[in-house]
């Protein structure tokens, strides 16, 4: 497993990057069998340091924990708790309700744009196009998944709706967070 401990203008010590690597590897080595890398930023806050942790699984999925303390370890080791709590949920469903992966998740390109928001050009009574700004484009991965499992992977990022491809169906699917707190899920 490759980690990649960084502070985002602090220094860390060395005795801090094996604390991590210890702590981070124990909780890992309990629930997911395959982890690809651990990546792990401190960064200062005001007087708060901040803890953000994320995980990449060799199934695809991705577990982020963050985690604010007054002091460096204490803010790791409840970022350490949270990333616990969520691989525990996540092998307890998979457990439960899925099937065990025996192959890493197929991932296909796709494009990602940020719009611009009306409020960014509210100033003109009308615009000068119907078209909307375009204010970045990147490219993203789409998973292939089970319905289970894109539930499952927008919930361990924390992410409000989720692109994946379908694996039953072969057709790219939405699940989505609702405003009542259900999981929608879009099927064309």
């Amino acid at each position: 497993m490759r980690y990649q401990i960084t502070g985002k203008q602090i220094d860390i010590g060395e005795a801090l990057q094996t604390h991590v690597q210890s702590q981070l590897s124990d909780v890992i080595g309990k629930y997911a069998g395959r982890p690809t890398d651990a990546m792990v930023i401190f960064s200062k806050s005001a007087h708060e340091f901040v803890c953000e942790a994320t995980v990449h699984l060799s199934t695809g999925l991705t577990a982020t924990a963050k985690a604010h303390a007054t002091e460096i370890y204490a803010a790791f080791d409840s970022c350490g708790e949270k990333m616990d709590k969520q691989l525990r949920r996540y092998k307890r469903r998979l457990k439960d309700h899925h099937r065990d992966r025996t192959e890493p998740v197929e991932l296909f390109g796709a494009s990602s744009y940020i719009l611009a928001s009306e409020e960014d050009y509210a100033e003109t009574a009308e615009p000068e196009t119907l078209q909307p700004i375009i204010v970045a484009e990147m490219q993203t991965k789409i998973p292939s998944l089970s319905v289970g499992e894109a539930v499952m992977q927008m919930e361990l990022a924390g992410a409000p709706v989720l692109v994946f491809r379908n694996e039953k169906k072969d057709g790219v699917n939405v699940v989505y967070r609702r405003d009542d707190g259900n999981i929608g899920w879009i099927e064309p």
